[in-house]
């Protein structure tokens, strides 16, 4: 097993509470309420408080930070929320294009365009209903904060394949360089086999221009019986990923079966071995593929058994928290931790694991604009909690 760490103690507890006004339509206004006092964690490098921001979000499912201080948060169950700078959420933000929210499906990750305050782009991704079954859909729309709209909405990515699974949908977004977009997409579970095969969007990571045309750099451009938005393939369900702040590589954090989670660095027109090879099992204890290694697939640069299925990847590259700097965070759901990780160039030489006693399954993990860690707990009561030195 590829991993260490000690497990630390909450020191003190803190109290949460939240009011909810029903809507007719199922919905509700949910008013963040006071929290008192913050939990204090040690840790293996400093003393850390963990603060509630807010409070009463449903499953939320990714995170961003506007410029105007704001939070926006996705809900799985399909909602969009902005929330302020002292935790206050507004009601649903309109304009959401209808969400088959079921099984692990729904509304699921959001990002800003990196060049948001001038030109207001933020991106979507989210389960839409189809004839038969399912697909991935990313749109592009502009927030008008005033009327707590989305408007301009457009599609710039449809999912070729249609499923009726429920599970193993990915998905992160991230934009890049030259405007455009890394999306990771998970295989649907029953339908692994998919990964491997290039004229399907199942278990690949994907690369679009920000207006959902195709970078022609891209490896498969022009390659008959394949899709061109492929940038690598051989990927399970990756639901944590980010730039390295220094390379600019994409980094993932990837769920196994039982056993074999991964962090991958994601390289044009690699294979990455879902699920020819694996450091897991399948549900049953039966073997998947023909083992851990082949000739022509790529290793991970770390990996876990067994599983804490990750989700939410975050560097902390010159964040406020000194002690952290140049670690790597993942959000653990079925571990119920957050993850810290020590790396040298691309090998993992120390975990470590925090917040165990919150038990709660940590779904996103960002760093915020003010260098510290934010993160979202995947509950029917979810919340943003923000980690900050302890004074």
């Amino acid at each position: 097993m590829r991993f260490s760490g000690r497990f630390p103690k909450i020191v003190a507890a803190g109290l949460l509470a939240a009011a909810a006004v029903a809507l007719p339509d199922g919905m509700a206004i949910r008013a963040a309420a006071q929290v008192a006092p913050a939990v204090t964690e040690r840790t293996e490098k400093l003393d850390i408080s963990v603060e509630t921001v807010t409070s009463g979000l449903e499953h939320p499912w990714g995170l961003a930070f506007l410029p105007s201080g704001e939070f926006l948060v996705s809900e799985r169950p399909g909602r969009l929320r902005r929330v302020s700078r002292d935790g206050k959420l507004s009601p649903p933000v309109g304009g959401v294009p209808a969400v088959l929210a079921r099984g692990q499906g729904g509304l699921l990750d959001i990002a800003l365009d990196p060049d948001f305050a001038r030109n207001g782009y933020l991106y979507f991704a989210y389960v839409e209903p189809r004839e038969g079954g399912s697909g991935i859909a990313v749109d592009r729309a502009v927030l008008n904060r005033e009327k707590n709209t989305l408007e301009q909405v457009e599609a710039i990515f449809r999912q070729k394949d249609t499923a009726s699974g429920t599970a193993n949908f990915g998905v992160r977004l991230v934009p890049a360089e030259e405007d455009t977009l890394f999306i990771t997409i998970g295989d649907r579970f029953g339908t692994r086999d998919k990964a491997q095969d290039v004229s399907s969007h199942l278990g690949k990571v994907l690369r679009i221009n920000t207006d959902g045309t195709i970078p022609i750099d891209n490896p498969f451009v022009g390659q008959d019986d394949a899709l061109p938005e492929i940038w690598s393939l051989g990927h399970r369900n990756a639901q944590g990923a980010a730039l390295h702040p220094q390379t600019g590589e994409l980094w993932t954090a990837e769920h196994g079966a039982r056993g074999g989670d991964e962090i991958n660095v994601v390289r044009r027109g690699l294979n990455y071995g879902w699920p020819i090879i694996t450091y897991g099992v399948d549900y049953s204890g039966a073997p998947i593929g023909i083992g851990t290694a082949r000739e022509g697939l790529e290793q991970p640069v770390y990996y876990w058994v067994p599983s804490i299925a990750p989700s939410g990847l975050a560097f902390h590259e010159g964040g406020a928290i000194a002690p952290w700097r140049g670690s790597v965070f993942v959000g653990a759901l079925a571990g119920k931790a957050l993850v810290r990780l020590e790396v040298a160039d691309e090998s993992v030489t120390h975990e470590e694991r925090l917040l165990t006693d919150l038990n709660e399954r940590i779904r996103d993990v960002r760093t915020g604009p003010d260098g510290y860690l934010y993160l979202l707990t995947d509950a029917d009561n979810g919340r943003i909690l923000r980690i900050v030195p302890a004074r």
